[in-house]
């Protein structure tokens, strides 16, 4: 009974560990939300749907698992080999023998070498072929997204799923499950040849088997936690980043560069102590796996070692040295593929995460969708008309209540009132950035409910006050990937709305870099490209929202001279505070609280000396006290 102390020793020391685990996780089971195992997507349907991804190349990967089963080779045979070597020296040693079993694992190391490489080429150019159409759909996808859609979700996030979480999906593709399914198939392989060796010591071996599923079950649970975390960690930092940076002229004109920094120290911190707690899981479980090895390798060399020098027969079986070498490379080999499945698993959640994240953003359905029965427009004569359009942003908080009026073709009309009173919606509306809740939008008679929205919205080119340039050139900036155009065609349309006055003047022209969000270029000359840019596509309709602010005054010289060039291609509406550049529309509409008040040519209103009257009048007396001054 004495012997096997040191095997009971053992045992309980693992036994205590595997206690104090237990206690340990179920200490956490039921405080799953509390600590981030808010899954809402199970991992089959998961699995099923990144399978729709890697269907397409399912030749390649069965192409594959063949690399792998001619891969396992050396894991098995090799310990098999090394103990025949060692058999052979300790009974009659002959040379030849030895050069044949060396020559038979250089063969199979070499072909194990070839096919692991063969194995990472193609399952790189498989993985990365996957994520990218993958990311692509994602992308078309978040194009698809209402206006309303977009203003919800914060632009750091949607950037985090196309980039991070598609990266972890690919390490799936790329390693993950090929790795997996290899480990299995190794500790499949060489559980069968240890029985085939000796039955008794395999025996042993597997006796620690439960403690390791124990383990890796624990381990599991830990470490998902601490990947989530990680994650939405990483989300906050980068949604963080890119508000922060986009406002930080913001940031520094009001001198609150010490409080931002304060706000970014203390979200770096979370991530860090994120990034310390994955760690942490993985110090625990590595070492306790190790400790598994490591006491299954003393069990043998106690067990195999008594055996052979007393010339013992355990279970049976007899007991030699060559024996004795091949199972501890055995057990390397077998303990090797199950740690490292513990850890793929874990990443392997880990991409499951960041698919459901991806896929959670895949499953938004847009706001707005396309009709059954919805009809291309060819062309546009440019009638508009709303009938009792009721509008909210908000629940019970109406921005337009029962707004009606037409727009004649070629007709330019204006839109006035107080911020708020819904100037802009309409102009949003019209285009579909928006849905409506009551009445009918009208284009030539047609419901645009029963138009494609990208057939509506090519007939139309909004130029609005706060203009955005693409980083490229100014060409590219006009042009927005338009194929078939002429350079001729581009520098007439800059001519058209005077653009040409200061592109003229740069170096390069056209082929000038404009930096992010056109910061090397005026708010007047960003607005005059924008003019160019929607006159190259031709539209029906032309949107003026506010294009007229923030401009210096000879700038604006230069934009009405355009405005008044535009209002000849057809129909044009405006949204203008300064009343003076409207004055030759045809129609102005003056809106107070969501609701039309009145409307009329310029003169018209000014007789009617109401709401527009008073707006013109406060307007014109601010403007000759500012020139008086």
């Amino acid at each position: 009974m004495r012997n096997y102390y040191p095997l009971l020793l053992v045992g309980g020391i693992i036994g205590i560990i595997a206690i104090v685990l237990i206690v340990a996780y179920a200490s956490i089971k039921d405080k799953k939300q509390a600590i981030g195992f808010d899954r809402h997507m199970k991992d089959g349907e998961i699995l099923k749907r990144l399978i729709k991804y890697a269907t397409p190349y399912k030749w390649k990967f069965l192409l594959v698992g063949f690399i792998v089963l001619f891969g396992i080779a050396y894991d098995i045979l090799s310990p098999i080999i090394v103990g025949k070597i060692t058999s052979l020296v300790q009974q009659k040693f002959e040379l030849s023998a030895l050069f044949g079993y060396v020559a038979l694992y250089a063969s199979i190391l070499i072909v194990s070498m070839v096919c692991t490489y063969s194995q990472a080429i193609i399952l790189q150019r498989i993985g990365q072929r996957i994520i990218s159409n993958m990311r692509e759909d994602l992308f078309t996808h978040i194009e698809s997204l209402s206006h309303e859609q977009m203003n919800a979700t914060p632009v750091g996030k949607l950037v985090t799923r196309v980039t991070n979480d598609t990266n972890a999906i690919s390490l799936m593709f790329t390693a993950l499950l090929v790795n997996l399914v290899k480990n299995m198939f190794i500790i499949v392989g060489v559980l069968a040849a240890m029985f085939a060796l000796n039955v008794g010591l395999t025996l042993m071996v597997l006796c620690f088997v439960p403690f390791i599923v124990l383990f890796t079950v624990i381990f599991r649970k830990f470490a998902r936690r601490a990947y989530r975390r990680v994650k939405d960690r990483t989300t906050d930092i980068n949604t963080y980043l890119s508000e922060n940076l986009s406002g930080i002229k913001i940031t520094q004109i009001f001198n609150r560069e010490g409080e931002k920094l304060r706000d970014f120290t203390q979200k770096s911190n979370g991530l860090g102590k994120a990034k310390r707690e994955q760690i942490l899981v993985f110090g625990v479980f590595r070492p306790l796996v190790y400790m598994l090895y490591i006491s299954s390798v003393m069990t043998l060399f106690y067990i195999g070692g008594k055996g052979y020098l007393d010339g013992a027969r355990f279970l049976g079986q007899s007991i030699q040295a060559g024996t004795i070498v091949t199972f501890y490379m055995f057990i390397n080999k077998f303990y090797n593929p199950i740690q490292n499945l513990a850890e793929q698993f874990n990443w392997l959640q880990s991409a499951f995460a960041s698919a459901e994240k991806v896929f959670t953003i895949m499953d938004i359905e847009p706001a707005l969708v396309d009709a059954e029965d919805a009809i291309e427009l060819e062309e546009v004569r440019g009638e508009i008309e709303f009938r009792d359009v009721w509008f909210r942003y908000v629940e019970d908080e109406w921005v337009l209540k029962g707004v009606s009026f037409r727009v004649e073709p070629k007709d330019t009309v204006a839109f006035v009132g107080a911020t708020g009173s819904g100037k802009t919606t309409i102009l949003s509306l019209i285009c579909r950035n928006y849905e409506f809740q009551k009445g009918e939008i009208l284009i030539d008679g047609i419901d645009i409910r029963k138009i494609k929205i990208s057939s509506l919205r090519r007939h139309f080119g909004q130029m609005l006050q706060d203009v955005f340039l693409f980083s490229g050139t100014i060409r590219s900036n006009i042009l927005m990937d338009l194929e078939g155009v002429s350079d001729e065609e581009v520098n007439e349309a800059c001519r058209y709305v005077n653009a040409d006055h200061f592109i003229n003047r740069l170096e390069n022209g056209l082929d000038e870099v404009v930096r992010e969000r056109g910061n090397n270029f005026s708010a007047g000359q960003r607005q005059l490209l924008s003019f160019a840019r929607t006159i190259i596509h031709k539209p029906s309709v032309m949107i003026l929202d506010e294009a007229t602010a923030n401009i210096d005054t000879e700038t604006e010289v230069l934009i009405q001279d355009s405005l008044e060039k535009l209002m000849n291609i057809g129909t044009m509406l405006i949204v203008a505070h300064r009343l003076s550049t409207i004055q030759h529309a045809d129609n102005i509409i003056v809106l107070s609280k969501g609701e039309i008040v009145e409307q009329g040519s310029h003169h018209e209103l000014l007789e009617k000396k109401g709401r527009y009257f008073d707006l013109y009048t406060l307007q014109y007396e601010k403007e000759r006290l500012n020139k008086a001054n």
